[in-house]
């Protein structure tokens, strides 16, 4: 099992544990789909396992209403906490243990002084139904409560919530958010 891999199961159980893998990937859908990413990044696309899981995660697309590309920069640690109606823009950047609740789009702005997509930071919490747009950066331990629309830059260390959007400075924003963080050495 690769480092991603491994974070993103510890992100959902608690360990790495073969046990623990096998439970995830049979019961938990968001696990599953992040597996399958990850799998599809590290072999070929015309490899006979890079189609087996390019097929899975298609499969899965429509199963479970996840739309993340392939070449979609995420960093290790992705937690999905419900799956339904997860649309992420191929050209945006989640940073490290992020956590992505269901109704959640990542997107890109077409015009304007915000045209491209998001850079969302570290340890950043994302609500349901929230929608992040434009080329816009989203600094470390964020958290973006639910239903909240962000079209904005964001710093470190804050709460965001409402529509339009209000940033409340808060040291530990997503403490209890975000948790089971592995640290390998």
């Amino acid at each position: 099992m690769n480092d991603l891999v491994k974070h993103d199961l510890y992100r959902y159980k608690g360990d790495t544990r073969l046990k623990s893998f096998i439970k995830a990937w049979l019961f938990i859908p968001g696990f599953r789909y992040v597996y399958h990413f990850r799998k599809c990044n590290k072999y070929k696309r015309n490899s006979v396992l890079g189609i087996i899981h390019r097929l899975a995660l298609r499969r899965y697309y429509f199963k479970y209403g996840i739309q993340i590309p392939i070449n979609t920069k995420i960093g290790k640690g992705f937690y999905i906490g419900h799956f339904g109606n997860i649309v992420i823009n191929n050209s945006a950047v989640i940073g490290d243990n992020c956590n992505v609740a269901h109704g959640v789009t990542i997107g890109q702005i077409n015009r304007g002084r915000r045209k491209g997509t998001p850079s969302i930071g570290n340890q950043v919490w994302i609500g349901t139904g929230s929608v992040v747009v434009g080329n816009i950066t989203i600094g470390n331990n964020v958290l973006i409560a639910p239903l909240t629309y962000v079209n904005d830059d964001i710093p470190e260390n804050s709460l965001v919530m409402g529509n339009p959007f209000k940033v409340v400075p808060q040291a530990n924003a997503t403490k209890n958010y975000v948790t089971k963080i592995l640290n390998l050495k």
